[in-house]
């Protein structure tokens, strides 16, 4: 008896185990309403990007305006305009100008935004630093048909530059004009205009960095510059790899329409990249099925580039976008 009655106490006294269900059940839910947000991006996504690329069909058809993609009536020709892109007297020149173009501002306009960050970062007043930051994200939202447009007023014959460089005693000149001087403007453009938005990024993240590192290091007798490089830019490496992947994978994607907006036919030479050719050939010259061939070349030495890249940089840093 004695043992029965310890045994039901025994049994009172030990509480039901929560289920460990109903708290999964609970985390599933929370997860599937957040993963229901992804939905309208994921359809926009595949309607305006995926369904259109139905028509890279034409690439390998002689396509007329209007006729059907697929079905009775359509020449395929294979990798003829494949071939005649490639073989064509300009295809040496556009890939010269494009990875000049590209390697210009992937030099200037990758690492400008990091220096700013790590400047930015140097300063300690915060109205002053608020105020130089927000000057110079608002370019970035300029439109860039009026970005254009200034910039040509500027290297005009009596614009502003040449005003400034008058007094040097260089000769005035339309600087839009000269094929030496192009590369340059369009890098300064194309820097000026999108170094501050892409700064972002990095000031997010050395935000983030432990300032208990930088006082430690300042205990050990750390410079700034010593904290800059053993702290700040290692924090910075994953972005900066990610960054340049991508940087890399669009190398051939020079900024077409600002190059569209700033050149004329007298630079040519050094200002004809393959988005402004596509342009000029598609849109003006209506040869849909060419330049189709031509845009689907470029997008596949974009993905090889982008998939070299991010294999070295995997084993170089350990990250990658995949």
């Amino acid at each position: 008896m004695n043992a029965e009655r310890n045994a039901r106490r025994g049994q009172k006294a030990v509480r039901p185990p929560v289920k460990a269900s109903a708290a999964k059940k609970r985390i599933d839910g929370e997860m599937l309403q957040y993963y229901s947000l992804l939905i309208p991006v994921l359809a926009l996504i595949f309607v305006f990007c995926y369904i259109p690329m139905y028509g890279i069909v034409i690439a390998f058809q002689d396509y007329l305006p209007g006729s059907p993609f697929i079905g009775e009536g359509v020449r395929w020709v294979g990798l003829k305009y494949f071939e005649r892109f490639i073989g064509g007297e300009y295809f040496t020149r556009l890939i010269r100008n494009t990875l000049v173009l590209s390697g210009l501002n992937l030099a200037f306009g990758f690492s400008v935004p990091i220096l700013f960050a790590l400047l930015m970062d140097q300063i300690k007043t915060t109205w002053l630093k608020k105020t130089i930051q927000t000057a110079s994200y608002m370019p970035y939202f300029i439109s860039s048909v009026v970005v254009a447009g200034m910039v040509i007023s500027f290297i005009d014959t009596d614009g502003l530059v040449m005003q400034l460089l008058s007094v040097f005693g260089v000769p005035k000149q339309n600087l839009r004009i000269n094929s030496g001087a192009f590369p340059w403007i369009y890098t300064v453009t194309n820097v000026w205009k999108s170094f501050g938005f892409g700064s972002i990024l990095y000031f997010s993240t050395i935000s983030s960095i432990d300032p208990g590192q930088y006082e430690a290091a300042r205990i050990d007798g750390a410079n700034r510059w010593m904290q800059v490089w053993h702290i700040t830019l290692p924090g910075l490496r994953n972005i900066i790899a990610i960054n340049l992947i991508m940087a890399i994978g669009g190398i051939l994607n020079a900024n077409s329409e600002l190059i569209l907006l700033m050149y004329t036919p007298a630079t040519y030479d050094v200002a004809d990249v393959i988005g402004t050719y596509t342009y000029r050939m598609g849109i003006e010259g209506g040869q849909y099925s060419y330049t189709t061939a031509a845009g689907l070349f470029m997008s596949l030495i974009g993905f090889a580039l982008t998939f070299a890249a991010n294999k070295v940089s995997n084993r170089l840093t350990g990250y990658g976008l995949w």
